[in-house]
């Protein structure tokens, strides 16, 4: 299976092992398979904030996009969703309820899952802000599901401890605002994924934001002031659009974005004296 198929890049090459499970007991027994076998185990969602490397994948890699659903209570503001849920899905279902708390994840390309992982964040609003606990599993026991509070996974900006241990999300459980008027929260939702579709390169392949901002500046505005946009390497190009965006022209390879992330670090390095950090989680290299 050619892993470029699964991540919004549109790059990376293949998985030794492959699954795709649409049930999470199905999950639970592809991650104990990789486990009687000692293979390693990786496990990804849409797609995005991740470069595979062209060599592919060892081991296995499971992929968790068809474990969709969730479940709300509008009077409460109870939110449950499966990892696999997209974030900008469950954004509109939640805004549909008079449910303020998710407006901000409407234009963010990746899963609940994924957005836990990352502490995804996009026009002043983030996952932490949210979030009450997830269900988790540790791959070596993956009979054992277990809760982590949202106080319990360190957040940081675009951070969270599940960056460093080998735990897979199954569940997030959010705690929104209720009792708002589901026609205002749906507009300022639409406004907003109006807003980031206008200033961003969403027509071309892109694994959104490629550098964490060191705040107070913005990574795209110290790129931009250099110059480089439309700078390219091989198929990769950063956009002409937006800064911190490096697109896939049509031909890019995982080596061809990685070459053009160095050269953006090095070059911003240089001038300012600030190294950016990548948000994107490289696989294979």
């Amino acid at each position: 299976m050619e892993l470029r198929d699964f991540t919004t890049w549109r790059v990376g090459g293949p998985a030794q092992w492959f699954a795709e499970p649409s049930e999470q007991a199905s999950l639970l027994s592809l991650v104990a398979w990789a486990q009687e076998r000692g293979l390693p185990l990786r496990c990804i969602g849409a797609g995005s904030n991740l470069l595979v490397a062209d060599g592919g994948l060892s081991g296995l890699t499971l992929c968790n996009r068809r474990l969709q659903g969730s479940q709300l209570d509008p009077q409460e503001g109870w939110v449950e969703a499966q990892a696999g849920e997209p974030i900008p899905t469950l954004a509109r279902k939640v805004a549909r309820q008079g449910l303020h708390g998710l407006e901000w994840a409407v234009g963010i390309p990746g899963t609940v899952g994924g957005a836990v992982v990352m502490n995804a964040g996009a026009q002043g609003g983030c996952t932490a802000e949210w979030l009450h606990s997830i269900q988790v599993i540790d791959p070596k026991r993956p009979d054992q599901p277990f809760v982590l509070e949202a106080r319990d996974l360190a957040f940081a900006y675009r951070h969270s401890r599940l960056q460093e241990e080998a735990l897979l999300v199954l569940s997030a459980r959010f705690r929104l605002s209720p009792g708002h008027d589901p026609a205002t929260i749906t507009a300022t939702t639409s406004t907003n994924l109006h807003s980031r579709t206008k200033s961003q390169p969403y027509q071309q392949p892109s694994c959104g934001s490629v550098f964490r901002n060191p705040e107070p500046r913005k990574a795209g505005q110290l790129i931009e002031e250099l110059g480089l946009k439309g700078l390219s390497v091989g198929g990769a190009q950063v956009s002409p659009m937006h800064a911190n965006f490096i697109v896939n022209t049509g031909a890019a390879t995982a080596a061809d974005i990685d070459t053009l992330v160095g050269q953006v670090q090095d070059r911003v390095l240089e001038k300012y004296g600030i190294l950016l950090h990548p948000e994107v989680k490289r696989l294979g290299f």
